[in-house]
């Protein structure tokens, strides 16, 4: 069963401010994923928490953005498991952000198809600082 509950969303100020200071970047057109692993952080019940943000600047109305959003978090929701097994394996927690960065929304299966990009970048990333 995929769930992509409310315990997977960073709120955070503190942790968000850390992500865009110090925190790693990749992209995958139109996505750029900031990510941080945590440390001294107890055991929380999901290996990772994300921020999801869609740009006033380039969706200057509420429904676009939230729409964008909502297109992000389904992807996400399907993708995630191949980092979700990696960050248990490795008993290791992230904070990832997730800034869709295009001036129009893209289809369903482009979306999807970057958002793989993403995950198994990121996944290799994380295998090799391992």
């Amino acid at each position: 069963m995929q769930k992509f509950g409310k315990s997977y969303k960073l709120c955070s100020r503190k942790t968000i401010g850390r992500l865009f200071k110090e925190g790693k970047r990749l992209r995958a057109f139109p996505l750029t994923v900031y990510y941080l692993e945590n440390e001294s952080v107890p055991v929380q019940q999901v290996p990772f928490q994300v921020v999801l943000s869609a740009p006033k600047r380039q969706f200057k109305r509420a429904h676009d953005r939230n729409y964008v959003k909502r297109l992000m978090k389904e992807v996400l929701r399907r993708e995630k498991q191949s980092l979700e097994d990696l960050l248990n394996q490795q008993e290791k927690q992230l904070s990832l952000v997730i800034v869709y960065s295009c001036k129009e929304i893209l289809a369903y299966p482009e979306l999807e198809k970057s958002v793989r990009k993403l995950m198994s970048r990121l996944v290799t990333k994380l295998t090799m600082t391992a």
